[in-house]
């Protein structure tokens, strides 16, 4: 069956009640988010909501991971913040709109795979830094605004607040002891919101954030010039839009996966969220990606088919059209809860008791990776950086597995067998193993141990040829691939070849070939 009817196959076992449920816990725990996400980045609340019902419905239905939810974020509201603030909000429709095209690019060229090159000490720094931005973030509901600050909750308000968010945490950690015949956390919200409006209690609600009352997202072509002086200034935030937005979803695919034990589909992820982003930027949307803290609630609840993350969208749209005078009365105190359940679920305990276990520059990366996510809410930026030093020792080690194997046969001819790649890294190391004064007439490398992994190397092996013949010496090089035998310029002279023992291989070149 084709991956996007899969949700009408009646041969998949879907728990329609789970996946109902579900649902209708994640369009509530949105809400906030979206709001707080479109104020952060300088637009109206409907705006962040409309994104969340779009991205949400599309990547439902499209995406490449069955049970991931998707809406506004904080990452692509911080990317968008500046563009707003100088251009206004035509140009944000704009960029949402380009960043989708760019993203559907990247789902067709098939790059989604390069998220494969992201480390495991990263996904912790990653995963971790995330927890701690969601914890920290809910902090700010036991504020007031006074002023233009947010001051603490202070006496009676703070007390209720706390103990509503503690009542929340005690039924959400408990009640699956007692059954999970429905979702802890949807159980908790209602159970908060029953006794709030019983006893008339004063405590802060959706609705002191902002309205949410709204109508169907409206069709909306961006009111900007389509000329080559409005794309040079939207292009570059909707590259790192698009960048930001497919490391998160995809980092957060992966998580998923290992969570479920099953296997998302990368590059059809990007496509939807591409997809999703285009008509986001069309019916008056921020845009957006994949949330983690929403995808964790969604799957902690027993979700694992599409049908949830439809369900969400579509009852965030109820809610927002039908339903907004019942849901702004929603304790803050129930969704806090909620969400602070979910940072200690997403955190990874296990990386602390590793510590002791792993190499060291693998916990100096997973903390590193985890400070700039928590400082500068930057995780693309913090996968980079995590990603490059990685990268960095990974190449340091391989350097140091460079050896030789140096005797000499009957006939006084030199061998030397190299073990281990032959890289920019290890050429220092290489060129330490041969002694050309003293070594005889004649010279021997065998490569049948070793590979030449790029041009650095073709050029190291051109140096040695070069010194061998100038102090007079034969040199020969044996067990090359052809590719390495084809980039050197001495080639004919200097290597043996064994066609039945000759390794084939690519060298990582430039050179148009």
């Amino acid at each position: 069956m084709h991956p996007y009817l899969r949700l009408f196959d009646f041969k998949q076992k879907v728990d329609y009640k789970i996946e109902i449920l579900a649902g209708l816990t994640v369009a509530l725990a949105l809400i906030p988010e979206a709001v707080a996400f479109s104020m952060i980045a300088g637009l109206p609340p409907l705006v962040g909501l409309y994104a969340a019902f779009v991205l949400g419905l599309v990547t439902a239905i499209f995406g490449g991971r069955p049970g991931m939810i998707s809406g506004a974020t904080g990452a692509i509201a911080v990317v968008i913040v500046a563009l707003a603030k100088t251009k206004g909000i035509e140009y944000v429709f704009a960029t949402v709109v380009l960043a989708g095209i760019i993203q559907i690019i990247v789902g067709v060229l098939r790059l989604g795979k390069l998220i494969r090159l992201v480390p495991h000490p990263v996904m912790f720094g990653f995963v971790n830094g995330l927890a701690v931005i969601i914890f920290m973030s809910q902090l700010n509901q036991f504020k007031m605004k006074v002023g233009d600050e947010m001051v603490w909750l202070t006496g009676q308000p703070l007390f209720m607040m706390i103990g509503l968010v503690a009542l929340t945490i005690g039924i959400m950690v408990f009640l699956p002891r007692i059954t999970k015949a429905v979702p802890a956390s949807l159980v908790a919200i209602i159970v908060v919101f029953i006794l709030v409006a019983s006893f008339g209690l004063e405590t802060k609600t959706v609705g002191d954030i902002a309205s949410i009352k709204g109508g169907f997202p409206p069709f909306h072509i961006p009111g900007v010039s389509f000329t080559w002086e409005t794309f040079n200034t939207i292009f570059p935030y909707a590259a790192i839009m698009a960048g930001v937005g497919l490391i998160e979803s995809l980092l957060t695919l992966n998580l998923i996966d290992e969570i479920t034990g099953t296997r998302g589909r990368g590059n059809k992820e990007c496509v939807a969220q591409g997809g999703a982003n285009i008509l986001s930027g069309f019916f008056y949307g921020m845009g957006g990606c994949a949330m983690i803290g929403q995808s964790l609630i969604n799957i902690s609840a027993g979700a694992r088919a599409r049908l949830s993350g439809i369900v969400a969208a579509v009852m965030l749209l109820v809610f927002i059209m039908f339903g907004a005078p019942l849901i702004e009365k929603v304790p803050m105190a129930a969704l806090t809860g909620v969400m602070i359940m979910v940072a200690v679920g997403t955190f990874e305990w296990i990386s602390i008791r590793m510590i002791g276990k792993m190499p060291k520059h693998d916990i100096f990366v997973g903390v590193l990776v985890a400070a700039v996510t928590i400082l500068l809410h930057n995780l693309a930026l913090a996968v980079l950086i995590g990603v490059i030093i990685s990268a960095l020792v990974f190449a340091w080690e391989s350097a140091k597995r460079i050896r030789a194997r140096k005797y000499v046969d009957e006939q006084g001819v030199k061998h030397y067998e190299i073990y281990g790649p032959l890289f920019f890294g290890s050429i220092t190391a290489f060129n330490e193993k041969f002694d050309m004064l003293n070594d005889p007439d004649e010279v021997v490398v065998d490569f049948k141990e070793s590979r030449v992994a790029d041009m650095s190397g073709i050029e190291a092996l051109n140096k040695l040829t070069e010194r061998y013949h100038q102090a007079g010496k034969k040199l020969h090089l044996e067990h090359l691939s052809p590719d390495c035998r084809r980039l050197l310029h001495n080639a004919g002279a200097l290597i043996e070849v064994n066609i039945m023992e000759d390794p084939t291989y690519n060298v990582v070149t430039d050179q148009v070939k």
